[in-house]
């Protein structure tokens, strides 16, 4: 057997050598004193490139999240956001134990309509917690990468603003969305008051995120993020990867979906699931309800193809920037092998 090929997720890709140079090269500051060249080059970069004043870099996606949640809302306050979300589901519920938040979901996992929206403001009236922040995310990470339509979420945007509630975007792979969909990065970050963007999934960095708003909003998370305790210091290492990304593996993306597409089409016809068609870098394959999907995924890793359950029926496969065509074949056969066996 060949190596072992990594599917759990994009953020097990690894940094190529030219990002490696890159990364030994840069020029470093003292970032909690905003004097280090490479970061603030990254931060002015990614600012300008979602069409926001000002940006903030942050060790974790989680942490630009948790940032924004403590930023906009208030202890005793809601975060409405879409079923299954990255910050409902995978962020430890920090916006409760950090900032006294509390989260709900709307809609379902595809997204949520601005009438949904509007109908849960209502409620306000009736002695529901205000909801001090609506929350958006793009690509739909549990729901397979799907990438919401941007005008639904244009319009859950002026519903909110009629409102004045913020909104923000979790957009750790909004690069996915912005290949997929063709719509500028700015276009995708124009229906929300601030946006993350992680660098570390499909852009393949080691480490980091970029929180992007206005001035005054990037003012107050900075204090945020030193009473977090992920103030950086010599983070130019990490920035000058950042840069590198945005150079050179943006466009890239197109292979990671194409590739995904591959494995959807030759892996749909497996009896023991029904394979939802890719839009993006994640492949999902939706077992009979109620069926375990830890022993099928134990199956696969067996023949060397890491994986694991997107939620308990449920299995993904995630694309990225260290598997190219030939990992891809090799994991239709062993996969075949595992599942057919």
């Amino acid at each position: 057997m060949t190596a072992v090929i990594d599917l759990r997720s994009d953020t097990v890709s690894k940094p190529t050598p030219a990002m490696r140079a890159a990364m030994a090269a840069a020029p470093v500051g003292d970032d909690c004193y905003a004097d280090d060249p490479s970061v603030n080059a990254l931060e002015a970069e990614v600012a300008a490139l979602l069409g926001k004043p000002a940006a903030l870099l942050l060790p974790s996606g989680t942490m630009a999240n948790q940032i924004a949640v403590a930023t906009h809302a208030r202890p005793g306050e809601v975060l409405a956001c879409v079923a299954e979300a990255h910050v409902q589901v995978h962020e430890d519920a920090s916006p409760a134990r950090l900032s006294g938040v509390q989260v709900e979901a709307l809609g379902d996992r595809a997204g949520f309509d601005a009438d949904t929206l509007a109908a849960r403001l209502l409620e306000e009236r009736c002695g529901w917690p205000r909801v001090g922040l609506v929350w958006m995310e793009n690509t739909l990470g549990l729901a397979g990468g799907l990438v919401w339509p941007h005008e639904a979420m244009r319009a859950v945007f002026e519903r909110a603003q009629a409102h004045r509630r913020p909104v923000h975007i979790d957009g750790a792979r909004l690069w996915n969305a912005h290949v997929a969909s063709g719509l500028p990065m700015r276009t995708l970050a124009s229906v929300a008051d601030s946006v993350s963007v992680c660098l570390s999934k499909g852009l393949g960095c080691p480490v980091g995120s970029v929180l992007v708003g206005e001035h005054d909003f990037i003012a107050r998370a900075r204090a945020t993020r030193h009473a977090f305790g992920g103030a950086l210091r010599q983070a130019g290492v990490l920035a000058a990867a950042g840069r590198h990304a945005l150079e050179h593996h943006i466009a890239r993306l197109a292979d990671d979906h194409r590739r995904a597409r591959a494995l959807w089409a030759e892996l749909k016809d497996l009896p023991c699931w029904t394979a939802i068609e890719p839009q993006t870098n994640i492949v999902r394959f939706d077992l009979p309800a109620g069926e375990d999907a830890e022993p099928l995924c134990a199956r696969i890793r067996a023949r060397g193809v890491l994986c694991h359950p997107n939620k308990y029926a449920e299995i993904r496969l995630v694309v990225h920037l260290g598997v190219d065509d030939e990992a891809v074949e090799a994991t239709v056969q062993r996969v075949r092998e595992a599942l057919l066996a």
